[in-house]
C-alpha cells in the first residue's frame, strides 16, 4: 500500500509530511488527504513511487560510503 510506504519513509527520514507533499506533488496536504482516504491518480502514484525509490537508493549509497 502506497500510504504505508510513505508513512515508513517519513518515520525513517524524519521528513515532515507537508514537506513530502510539497516535494512530490507541490501539495503540502497530500499525505494528510491520503490519510483521510484520498487516492492519488496513476501519474501521481508513479511520481510518489519514483521519489521513494530515489530516496531509498540515495540512503543506501550514503550508507555504503
Amino acid at each position: 500500500m502506497l500510504l504505508r510506504r510513505i508513512e515508513t519513509f517519513l518515520r525513517h527520514s524524519g521528513m515532515p509530511w507537508t514537506k513530502f507533499g510539497r516535494l512530490v506533488a507541490h501539495d503540502p496536504r497530500l499525505v494528510g488527504d491520503m490519510r483521510n482516504g484520498r487516492v492519488p491518480r496513476e501519474d501521481l502514484a508513479r511520481r510518489i513511487e519514483a521519489f521513494l525509490e530515489n530516496q531509498t537508493q540515495s540512503r543506501e549509497t550514503d550508507h555504503a560510503l
